[in-house]
């Protein structure tokens, strides 16, 4: 229902009631029959179920936020990640700009800030990708009629950046670098090192594997299980960890060993007592930016550029990070010609392809093959590197 009604002496303006029984006002009509045909439309577009409140517009982003930001429903390192982002960068600049007040272009042009100040195009493109999420709740909420943002059309253009090819390993490479892990470091991060590239296993599946989640048999075969509600070591942007689903649901899976991996593990899991197959020199979950910088970084790039440290270290693999071993595999995977479902399966990719995913089923020759293949490899790396005293349980 909407009605005019007289404001001053040349002024009217436009009463309405809302869905919960409120009154809303829109002024600043100058005459009885303008204020009368846009009562009429408001009433015309509120039976058609189009109408929106024009006070919704004047919601400022903050104002929305304290709403959207309590009914958001992800998980804690992604919220981490979205509060970081718009307590730096998109609440500076937004927060109090009414919803109404936000257009593409000034959104654009605010992008062309961000990235002149050197941030990666990327990482602005996550900015602008959390802002639209945003208003596009806004308006499903009808306080805008639409997300005003949209792709940029006009400007120079834009040629996408050649993504940097990810650095892998071969072999050897990754027993070298698992060697001067364990001298610089500890063996048991050898040990994930080298589960890591004999699995294809993400660095979360790995670090939050538990004992009872492994299983290693008399005849050096062995499996182990991401599992569906625990099956990964999640880490908040604040320092928090805690276990939780693996990274889709196609992550969930079971993972045969080659009998060097199972032998280095029984020897490892006869080191130490904690659930978890996998843990720091002090008996702590890993940290991902602790490994790196403490084991990762000095044993694949080297330290010759450091001055006196404990041990001099070679560089091996430059760039090589933790991920890079999961390339590795898949890398190897490739080159021994391993069908693409099994290489999928094996490292929890999603399946794209529906009819792929109904008749995503490895034959058991098949997974015979690529253990075969993965011993091959085992033993002419050994071949290639030599004996090393933290590895001999795996022979």
């Amino acid at each position: 229902m909407a009605w005019a009604e007289q404001s001053g002496s040349n002024h009217w303006r436009v009463r309405f009631r809302r869905d919960d029984g409120s009154i809303g006002s829109i002024p600043g009509f100058h005459s009885q029959k303008a204020a009368e045909d846009h009562a009429a439309d408001l009433e015309s577009d509120q039976r058609r179920g189009t109408w929106l409140d024009p006070t919704g517009g004047r919601t400022t982003l903050d104002e929305w936020l304290v709403e959207w930001l309590e009914a958001l429903d992800v998980d804690i390192r992604t919220e981490d990640n979205y509060r970081g982002m718009l307590r730096n960068h998109i609440r500076p600049r937004w927060g109090d700009t009414a919803l109404a007040g936000i257009t593409n272009l000034k959104v654009q042009a605010w992008a062309k800030q961000l990235r002149a100040t050197k941030l990666a195009p990327t990482t602005v493109a996550g900015f602008v990708k959390l802002l639209s999420q945003i208003l596009t709740d806004a308006a499903e909420e009808k306080l805008i009629t639409a997300n005003p943002i949209r792709p940029r059309r006009r400007g120079r253009r834009n040629h996408a950046a050649r993504v940097p090819e990810k650095v892998w390993a071969d072999p050897a490479e990754v027993l070298r670098v698992a060697d001067q892990i364990a001298a610089c470091y500890d063996p048991g991060a050898a040990v994930l090192v080298v589960t890591a590239a004999w699995t294809g296993a993400r660095w979360g599946e790995l670090t939050g594997l538990q004992r009872h989640n492994l299983h290693l048999f008399d005849d050096d075969t062995g499996v182990m299980i991401v599992d569906p509600q625990n099956g990964a070591l999640h880490e908040s942007a604040g320092g928090k960890l805690w276990l939780g689903p693996p990274k889709t649901e196609a992550s969930v899976r079971t993972i045969a060993l080659v009998p060097p991996t199972v032998r280095l593990l029984r020897a490892h899991l006869s080191t130490h007592r904690h659930a978890h197959v996998f843990t720091s020199p002090g008996d702590h979950l890993h940290r991902r930016s602790n490994f790196s910088r403490r084991a990762m970084r000095p044993a694949a790039d080297g330290n010759l550029q450091w001055a006196n440290p404990i041990l001099r270290l070679h560089p091996v693999k430059p760039g090589l990070t933790f991920h890079g071993l999961r390339h590795s595999h898949k890398t190897w995977m490739i080159a021994d010609s391993i069908p693409e479902i099994a290489q999928s399966l094996r490292l929890g990719h999603i399946l794209r392809d529906p009819v792929q995913r109904t008749y995503s089923h490895v034959a058991p020759e098949v997974t015979v093959r690529l253990l075969q293949r993965l011993q091959d490899r085992w033993d002419k790396a050994i071949a290639d590197v030599g004996d090393s005293t933290w590895r001999r349980a795996a022979q």
